[in-house]
């Protein structure tokens, strides 16, 4: 519900001007390379999710929205925080980042998709920059505390990071709340112009944004006045959203069985044991869960989890027989056959899946670490290195590679593969440490040694774009 409503000091910064116009204070270049130097710190800091099920959904429903907003640069990339407060933002650049427990209160795809909406008009109408101009005008502000408070909010909860956010921007608060106020309303508006252009319920905003409200009264700390708040939620933008909403006709869309499926998947990460997620899905089958189907497939992933492989199986029975291609379903059981200590016959079903959907995410991790459970981890080597030519800003990705090319004897390759692991997390000396380290045993290998100097020189480079921040 909130972009990143960052600042910057441009004379410390060296940002360079160019332009007048108050949306081209920097190149879109330069906020794309600003967003993903941003996102190596933010990770570094933050627990995120690297279930590829689940990244695959959301960023095919923000791309799905991406193509009917008024975003001009597409390059978008998400991060998916392991957290159960309800937010998300969006940083300069194309970057996304969505709480898993965002999932666990948008109780339909088209509430989510509000939320998600609403941070692409944030980057569409490029309220950074503009909210750079604005604060330039009023007082230098400290971008590294703007930043700051989004990490505050992923770790600590919304109401301390708004805090620190409203902190860190005292020497200009009155002014550059106001700001902030009206491009919150302009998110407001163009998120819900691009939900009627995808096709959704525009009047989920009203409830998706209602919902929120009810959740910060019942929150337990002290509530943040509003005024202290950077981008409030009130009864009045509740009322003007629904104002809104009316101007265009209600959408009646069927229940989103994918997005269900997610929801399980964000129950069962954010239960604090598995048997606590049984206990949870087994009360929604006794009652009128809003899917039967997806309660039954959020029960099969905790059940597995808590190491009961049999009932899994048979409750995961019930529901695929109905839907024999459904992906989840797929991977559901090759974790069942993982659980019973079977990884030969997992990876053989993957293998037969993906043949028919070769290149596909989630099935070439789930094979992949199958192949390595298996004791082959050779082939599982060959399988994620062509992966990651697809894939190379994957974090989950390296790490499993990683492991697969130890177990493989591939030290040298370990070595490069923990470094991209640790360069996309942000954590620079542990890179150079891992790349050194490489580079020793490839010193009679000119080509390779080229590559590992060069990628040198990118984290040196790298680390120096991270402390101008």
């Amino acid at each position: 519900m909130l972009a990143a409503p960052v600042s910057a000091n441009t004379e410390e910064l060296k940002l360079p001007n160019l332009g007048e116009s108050s949306t081209s204070l920097f190149s879109a270049e330069y906020e794309h390379q600003l967003g993903r130097t941003w996102l190596k710190i933010f990770r570094s800091q933050v627990p995120t999710v690297t279930d590829p099920l689940m990244f695959d959904y959301l960023e095919n429903l923000i791309y799905e929205l991406a193509i009917h907003s008024k975003l001009e640069d597409r390059r978008l990339e998400l991060v998916v925080v392991d957290n159960a407060t309800i937010n998300a933002f969006a940083v300069p650049g194309g970057v996304i980042g969505v709480h898993n427990g965002l999932l666990l209160y948008a109780q339909t795809e088209d509430e989510l998709a509000t939320v998600l909406a609403h941070e692409l008009a944030h980057l569409s109408q490029r309220h950074f920059s503009r909210g750079v101009e604005f604060q330039r005008s009023q007082a230098p502000v400290n971008l590294a505390g703007m930043l700051a408070g989004l990490v505050l909010m992923a770790t600590a909860g919304g109401d301390a990071g708004m805090a620190a956010l409203a902190a860190s921007q005292a020497a200009a608060q009155n002014n550059a709340l106001r700001y902030s106020r009206s491009n919150e309303q302009e998110a407001d508006r163009v998120g819900m112009q691009t939900m009627v252009e995808a096709g959704m319920d525009p009047h989920a905003a009203p409830a998706m944004f209602e919902r929120m409200l009810q959740s910060s009264r019942y929150s337990s700390g002290e509530r943040i006045p509003e005024f202290m708040r950077t981008h409030p939620l009130s009864e009045n933008r509740i009322a003007d959203t629904r104002n809104r909403a009316r101007l265009y006709p209600k959408m009646m869309r069927p229940i989103s069985l994918d997005y269900q499926l997610m929801r399980a998947r964000a129950y069962v990460q954010l239960a604090n044991t598995p048997e606590e997620a049984v206990q949870r899905f087994k009360g929604e089958l006794s009652g009128t869960p809003r899917s039967e189907e997806a309660a039954q497939y959020g029960l099969v992933l905790a059940l597995t989890e808590a190491g009961r492989a049999d009932e899994a199986a048979l409750t995961l029975d019930a529901i695929w027989s109905s839907n024999p291609d459904r992906l989840e379903y797929i991977l559901a059981d090759a974790d069942i056959e993982m659980a019973r200590n079977a990884p030969e016959k997992a990876a053989k079903k993957l293998a037969r899946q993906l043949e028919l959907s070769p290149g596909n995410h989630p099935l070439t991790m789930s094979y992949a670490t199958a192949l390595m459970a298996n004791g082959e981890s050779h082939i599982a080597e060959e399988v994620l290195l062509a992966q990651s030519t697809r894939r190379p800003h994957d974090p989950g990705l390296w790490y499993l590679l990683a492991e697969v090319q130890g177990l493989s004897g591939n030290i040298a390759g370990l070595h490069r593969s923990r470094a991209e692991y640790f360069i996309l997390n942000g954590i620079l000396d542990e890179a150079e440490r891992q790349l050194n380290y490489a580079l020793k045993l490839t010193q009679n290998d000119y080509h390779t040694s080229a590559q590992i100097q060069q990628r040198l020189r990118d984290v040196a480079l790298l680390r120096q774009q991270m402390e101008s921040l």
